[in-house]
């Protein structure tokens, strides 16, 4: 084992050989953040990992959990550990020194890496805290963006942070455009009764208790595991779909060529594939199933939507097709939806975004309501000319997927994604500078030959 100390400095030695970060190039502006950030999980801190290791290091990242709870990873995750293969590097940056697997072996060594079957949640977020401490990276907590500004000048005031920007970066996770999602019959009921699986819950206070999860996915697994191992009287498992989905088909492609290649799709080839995706549904991972399987007090409910959902006697009563159940509590694990009416932040920005829906008609929400991003992530406008600013704001989280593929929010393709934002933005940083990078250059004057390189001749005469 080499110990953090060490790979630390074969990091920097990396770095070195690259001539990685890259000299600071943009024009500095007195109070001015060439970029901000707001969100630092780990698609925040790729992206600013990315624009650093570009010269762009005028970036402000913003998060409005307190340090070291960023991120779902130990709040309302609640999977044992990933669900990604623990090989995958990440967001490393093609850097070997800072892949998880580098910062495992040197604390516990190559043989326990070997034994490890996936890496733990926590650990996660362990490895995340010492990637954003060793790339520099300072993130201002406790800080929430209540409103994005956009200027005369064509800044962005973000305020709730006091901030000014050039660049705004939405890295704010899978809700970043909108929020948690549950079916309206929810809101007949008091609130005490249910949560969605986003929420922070007092798994502790539904002991003995009679739960339910709606839903088949990986949330609905993790969190009928944790009820049950905190005590729960009983589980029962509602399920819309006569089987649990069993093939997870992106997996199945996965590729540079897809990583590269589907933002370069059209529109009807990007509906096509996502179609399947979402028609067959992400199956839970096995390990999460098998955590709530290996429980005799939990029952599995399959063709199972809930029809209905009303408050008794201080219960619920939950009717399905297969019969009515008596429960004490309900986690509803239903995703999220976008939905700019939900970020106060947008509220000035929303009028103008154009999703999916705006120009192709696909037939599922989830797709029409996916924003269409230009190549580099940004925001595009509905009617062109109408806020050419949305150009300088980016969404690198989830809902870029119809876009550009799974490259915002999942750990396998972030550092392709991060870079290609990374990218985007110091092309636009570069060419909205032009005339100052033009007088630069007019103005270099730093000479290569110092005029005693050749030997002084009489004219005419040979030396």
């Amino acid at each position: 084992m080499m110990g953090l100390k060490a790979l630390e400095a074969r990091l920097a030695q990396d770095l070195s050989f690259l001539e990685l970060p890259a000299k600071s190039w943009v024009p500095p502006r007195n109070g001015v953040a060439d970029v901000a950030v707001i969100g630092a999980g780990m698609c925040g801190l790729s992206a600013a990992a990315a624009l650093r290791l570009l010269g762009v290091d005028n970036v402000r990242v913003l998060d409005r959990a307190p340090a070291g709870q960023e991120g779902p990873w130990v709040t309302f995750a609640r999977m044992e550990t990933l669900r990604s293969p623990k090989g995958l590097a990440g967001p490393a940056l093609g850097l070997p020194a800072l892949t998880c697997r580098a910062w495992f072996e040197a604390q516990w060594g190559a043989g326990a890496w070997a034994a490890l079957d996936k890496i733990p949640r926590t650990m996660w977020m362990d490895y995340l805290g010492w990637y954003r401490q060793v790339m520099g990276i300072v993130v201002e907590n406790d800080t929430d963006v209540t409103l994005i500004r956009l200027r005369p000048d064509g800044l962005f005031d973000l305020e709730g942070a006091g901030i000014t920007a050039r660049r705004v970066v939405l890295a704010s996770g899978r809700d970043g455009l909108g929020g948690p999602f549950v079916p309206e019959m929810a809101e007949g009921v008091s609130r005490h009764l249910w949560a969605h699986s986003r929420d922070v819950i007092d798994f502790d206070a539904l002991r003995g208790k009679r739960i339910g999860v709606v839903g088949a996915g990986a949330s609905a697994m993790d969190n009928a595991a944790t009820a049950l191992e905190a005590g729960a009287g009983s589980l029962d498992l509602f399920v819309r779909r006569p089987a649990l989905p069993r093939v997870n088909k992106f997996t199945g492609i996965g590729s540079p060529g897809v990583v590269h290649g589907f933002a370069g799709l059209s529109d009807a080839w990007k509906w096509r594939f996502l179609q399947v995706v979402l028609s067959e549904q992400t199956p839970p991972p096995r390990d999460s199933t098998l955590r709530v399987a290996r429980h005799d007090n939990a029952r599995l409910h399959l063709s199972s939507p809930i029809l209905s959902l009303t408050e008794s006697d201080g219960a619920l009563r939950v009717e399905t097709p297969g019969g009515v159940h008596r429960l004490d509590f309900m986690i509803f694990a239903t995703g999220f939806r976008v939905d700019l009416a939900r970020r106060p932040e947008l509220a000035l920005l929303a009028p103008h975004i154009r999703f999916w829906g705006n120009r192709f008609a696909p037939p599922h929400e989830e797709l029409a309501t996916s924003p269409d991003l230009a190549p580099d992530f940004a925001f595009q406008e509905i009617i062109p000319g109408a806020c050419p600013a949305l150009a300088n704001v980016y969404c690198f989280n989830h809902p870029a997927t119809l876009s550009h593929g799974k490259l915002a929010g999942d750990i396998p393709a972030v550092s392709q994604g991060a870079q290609r934002l990374a990218q985007g933005i110091a092309r636009s940083l570069f060419v909205e500078d032009r005339a100052i990078h033009f007088d630069a250059l007019c103005a270099y004057e730093t000479p290569e030959l110092l005029g005693d390189e050749w030997p002084a001749t009489t004219p005419g005469v040979p030396a």
